[in-house]
């Protein structure tokens, strides 16, 4: 009998971020992770904020990451698919990822099907806010002429400032938020809100940066991925069971 393929999911590596663990020592550990599930991987789905800050311009992409993007090509050229969601870290990507390496890119949460099981996965960035500060300041990084504008910088200004910005994030700055509990998690009432009009067997989310796994009443399982800032944490579908994993 044939050996089960396995379908991958992770997110928030945060490549380049210089908080938790050293950037190259995280790059080397997600490239050893990829080549590792590369031998029986049907499909890869990295879920958003794989890179700490990516600002792609016409001729010019960020310097770094060459382990990562180089194992990325290598995978998708040997015919298994990786999929790549953008993030609130790394949403301004153009096609470099796609034409260079081969990595089919997602803007909006999607839903598929795997084995009759149905998934929606998606990073989860203002998803199921109700903060209207996050709402403007997400309306501002997705404005189109304010994207070109920022693009007319000469990259050492750009990346520059997009590297500093990070730095004094929430994550950057190494503050970490519990779960709030059922009603006040956004991708919760997020999660109910899509329940309403489908029938989703499991959720699959990055952003929060919690490794755990949470049953609806509905029935339905959410997965928040947890990050790669410490150690490393991933979702593993085998066919009939979807199992959370986290690295030693």
């Amino acid at each position: 009998m044939a050996e089960t393929r396995k379908i991958y999911f992770a997110s928030d590596f945060h490549l380049g971020l210089p908080a938790g663990s050293p950037p190259v020592e995280r790059e080397k550990k997600v490239v050893t992770w990829l080549n590792s599930i590369a031998n029986d991987a049907k499909e890869i789905y990295l879920l958003g904020d794989i890179f700490d800050f990516w600002w792609e311009y016409k001729l010019v992409v960020p310097r770094g990451f060459t382990r990562f993007l180089g194992t990325a090509a290598a995978i998708t050229d040997s015919g298994i698919p990786i999929h790549f969601f953008t993030g609130n870290h790394d949403m301004w990507v153009g096609d470099y990822l796609s034409g260079e390496c081969g990595i089919t890119i997602h803007t909006t949460p999607f839903t598929t099907i795997f084995d009759g099981k149905k998934f929606h996965l998606a990073h989860g960035e203002g998803l199921g806010t109700r903060d209207p500060r996050y709402k403007i300041l997400l309306s501002i990084f997705h404005n189109k002429p304010l994207r070109v504008m920022y693009s007319a910088l000469h990259p050492s200004i750009g990346v520059g400032i997009g590297h500093k910005w990070s730095l004094n994030s929430r994550l950057g700055r190494g503050i970490t938020k519990e779960f709030l509990g059922e009603e006040k998690e956004d991708l919760i009432r997020y999660a109910r809100s899509v329940l309403e009009n489908d029938k989703i067997d499991y959720f699959i989310f990055g952003h929060r940066h919690l490794a755990m796994t949470y049953k609806l009443q509905q029935e339905a399982e959410i997965i928040f991925l947890g990050d790669w800032i410490k150690n490393g944490s991933y979702a593993e579908w085998g066919g009939n069971a979807l199992t959370f994993k986290t690295l030693a």
